[in-house]
């Protein structure tokens, strides 16, 4: 496969999760979007899809990571470009490893199932790990890309900067949603929807970024 088409992985991958999730969780019996995590869509009779999802975008956004690698110096200069596709191969780890381990029930999702497990099971101990390395990879490649860009400081720099600090804090956000605070936990859906948009929208944008150099 051409670099080009490589590059252009991380432009599909966003849109292509956003818009399954989204398709998915319409008109499933007690999901309510705003509540649940996007990983809950993996339970339940069709639960295959989300995890075709993850799957999928997986293999997309490690195919963009190839790119990112083979890009390399020419672009942004040897340390942070490589670094960069490295992080980014990591968050396409962690996407496959939240696909092949399902995520455990929370928020009462499937219906009839606690708000939380009183003690997670090992696949959905390994979603959660498999998650967090993702999201940790993801924000720490906005910030090496950051650096990357040239001349040192620039628009592009300024919003990569800007997606990692508010990918990361509203990620966390939705964390303790899901852990059952009270004061955020209907709205934890919500909330890490409008964070893997964030991320989403970034890698969409780097890769048309890197393309356009």
């Amino acid at each position: 496969m051409g670099n080009h088409a490589l590059l252009a992985c991380g432009i599909a991958a966003g849109p292509l999760f956003t818009m399954a999730y989204l398709l998915e969780g319409t008109g499933r019996r007690g999901y309510r979007p705003f509540r649940h995590p996007v990983s809950s869509l993996a339970l339940g009779p069709a639960g295959w899809a989300q995890t075709v999802n993850f799957l999928f975008t997986g293999l997309l956004t490690l195919a963009f990571a190839v790119g990112l690698w083979r890009a390399g110096p020419s672009h942004w200069g040897a340390g942070p470009s490589r670094w960069g596709a490295l992080l980014i191969g990591v968050w396409a780890i962690g996407l496959l490893g939240a696909g092949v381990c399902r995520t455990d029930p929370v928020s009462g999702y499937p219906p009839g199932t606690p708000d939380q497990l009183q003690r997670p099971t090992r696949p959905g101990a390994l979603h959660d790990l498999c998650s967090l390395i993702g999201f940790l990879a993801l924000t720490a490649a906005c910030f090496v890309c950051a650096l990357a860009d040239s001349p040192a400081w620039s628009a592009w720099s300024a919003y990569s900067i800007a997606s990692g600090v508010t990918f990361a804090a509203t990620m966390a956000l939705a964390t303790v949603a899901f852990s059952q605070q009270q004061r955020w936990v209907d709205h934890g859906g919500l909330i890490q929807r409008i964070s893997l948009t964030i991320g989403w929208t970034w890698q969409t944008l780097l890769a048309v970024h890197v393309l356009r150099i």
